[in-house]
């Protein structure tokens, strides 16, 4: 279905961008990632609580939450576009070594990165071209897609939701095991590494936009920090439930490491829009 739903045409118009999708590639792929040896080190009770955001940490940007919020605040959606689809395709070589390095290593377990390979492969990569290459061949088929864009992304949240539901109901018992304090914890602790991930981007864009002339830097316009800012700063929750089934246990019970990261997903969400509404109102202010 995202294979359907990829729109690239657009993409060429990202490249006169390509220091800034640079930047967001590798915010999202390698910088954010290193952050998750850090949380790894935090003590929590469950422990799979914290490994499981710790692994969030090391997943490519959101497919579609990122672009739209983008679009929503005025900014290059073409740009948001070619981070959102580069970095999911790296992802399938990249998020296997990372976490071996530093999920694994701070765990003390040796991770299948060989088998994580090939399931991203047939699991994720695969399903997509196909889905991309049956809208390209066909234009009727990219029509219907485009005519039916509601009943798709619908029928998207709906399977979205039902693979996270599956994964903590395997672990229920467990879960109803944990105090209501620990849940309220990870959440907490959720929000505090996205808004870390925003603050991090948001410095190091200022930071390069001093660096290049006054008003020439595609990091001086605005409409490319926003994209940047929000496409890096995001993680996507599909990949990470693929890379916990296929581990097997190695790092805990499948549902505990899940649930914290369906509620920073959530709460990414409802953070980025606080955001693109405070952007918008103020735009609407400075006119």
């Amino acid at each position: 279905m995202s294979g359907l739903t990829l729109r690239t045409k657009e993409l060429g118009t990202a490249l006169e961008a390509w220091p800034a999708a640079l930047y967001g590639l590798g915010s999202i792929l390698l910088l954010t990632p290193f952050v998750s040896q850090f949380i790894m080190q935090v003590q929590f009770f469950p422990r799979e609580f914290i490994t499981g955001l710790a692994i969030f940490c090391c997943m490519p940007t959101t497919l579609s939450s990122g672009v739209i919020l983008t679009q929503l605040v005025g900014g290059n959606s073409a740009l948001a576009l070619a981070m959102t689809v580069s970095s999911n395709l790296l992802g399938i070589i990249i998020v296997p070594l990372s976490l071996a390095r530093y999920i694994g290593t701070g765990a003390g377990v040796s991770l299948p990165t060989e088998k994580l390979f090939r399931s991203l492969v047939t699991r994720l990569l695969i399903p997509l071209i196909i889905g991309k290459v049956a809208r390209e061949a066909s234009k009727g088929i990219a029509d219907f897609v485009d005519r039916n864009q509601q009943g798709f992304s619908v029928g998207n949240a709906v399977l979205l939701s039902l693979v996270p539901w599956i994964q903590i109901s395997r672990s229920r018992s467990l879960i109803l095991s944990v105090q209501v304090e620990a849940f309220a914890a990870a959440i907490t602790v959720g929000v505090l590494i996205h808004l870390a991930l925003l603050a991090f981007n948001i410095a190091m864009l200022h930071i390069l936009s001093r660096l290049g002339k006054k008003g020439d830097s595609v990091f001086a316009k605005k409409e490319y920090t926003r994209a940047v800012i929000l496409v890096s700063s995001q993680k996507t929750l599909p990949v990470m439930i693929t890379v916990v089934e296929q581990l097997g246990g190695a790092l805990g019970e499948s549902g505990l490491l899940v649930i914290p990261c369906v509620f920073a997903h959530i709460n990414q969400i409802i953070v980025d829009s606080i955001i693109v509404n405070w952007w918008r109102r103020r735009d609407q202010q400075n006119k």
